[in-house]
């Protein structure tokens, strides 16, 4: 099969790249940020900074990004806007560690993916013809085996990331399986090991035995059923976390307002709150 990366020349539209570039020159490049993390990276710099390293920086990286999406999530952009640079600013944050250990440089990271958007886009940059996104997604996994020019990996779950938030991990694996059809014929057959699962872990907590496993088992049934639905359940669980915060932090002013606690409320007058709340957010 001819390579899909032959289809388009690098060098042709790197020279397109660079020609719309010039016609229309970004108003703020990222040098003046580059040059800001260079300052507090020197030996006069920030101590907080140069203490740093890619490790130390996981957890801030993890954090901006759910911040971008609870702008995304909020209709929010302004602070979509804020968040972005935040998110960027952990990219420079890296680059400027991985130059300093002679590794890679900002450079070569935006030249590195701009390569691969444009060897991934033969539909666009190539004379490659596609009939809807099912092709461009088909295309990109065709090309992405290519590039690495990898054999078969030793297991199909391999690549996985094994960091992965828990229900994106599960999300992921369950996804992979399903490709070499290792899967449910329908949602039917999510649904039924839902209910068994559920089963399974009320006699385990009746045993007082195996509630552990059984309720990993649960929580990774449920991750099937939304699979089958087409719903990111880390998304949806973001957005149910959230509904309770908004509706718990109403609770809370009301209270507020008497002057009183929250232990002076007996649960009903509470969640007469509750679903006060419900009508306020949907409005």
């Amino acid at each position: 099969m001819k390579s899909f990366i032959s289809f388009c020349d690098l060098s042709i539209v790197k020279g397109m790249v660079v020609k719309m570039s010039k016609e229309k020159e970004a108003k703020y490049p990222l040098d003046p940020l580059i040059e800001v993390m260079d300052k507090l990276l020197a030996p006069d710099g920030c101590p907080w900074d140069r203490k740093q390293n890619h490790s130390t920086l996981k957890r801030y990286l993890l954090e901006e990004t759910y911040e971008v999406l609870e702008a995304i999530d909020e209709g929010n952009m302004n602070k979509l806007c804020e968040e972005l640079g935040d998110l960027l600013l952990q990219v420079v944050f890296h680059s400027a560690l991985g130059d300093r250990a002679n590794q890679f440089t900002i450079n070569d990271v935006i030249e590195g993916i701009t390569d691969k958007m444009v060897r991934r886009h033969p539909h666009v940059f190539g004379n490659v013809t596609v009939s809807g996104p099912e092709d461009v997604l088909h295309n990109w996994e065709v090309i992405k085996a290519q590039e690495k020019g990898r054999q078969k990996e030793k297991s199909l779950l391999g690549s996985v990331p094994k960091d992965m938030p828990s229900l994106m991990h599960a999300y992921k694996v369950q996804e992979r399986a399903a490709k070499v059809g290792f899967d449910w014929p329908d949602i039917k057959g999510a649904w039924d090991k839902v209910y068994e699962e559920l089963e399974e872990l009320d006699v385990a907590v009746n045993k007082k035995e195996e509630i552990y496993e059984e309720l990993g088992d649960l929580l990774f049934s449920i991750v099937n059923v939304s699979r089958f639905l087409k719903i990111n359940p880390e998304e949806a669980l973001l957005a149910a976390i959230r509904k309770f915060r908004f509706r718990f932090a109403f609770i809370e002013n009301k209270i507020g307002e008497n002057g009183k606690n929250i232990d002076d409320y007996c649960m009903e007058e509470l969640d007469m709150w509750w679903e006060e709340s419900k009508v306020i957010k949907k409005n």
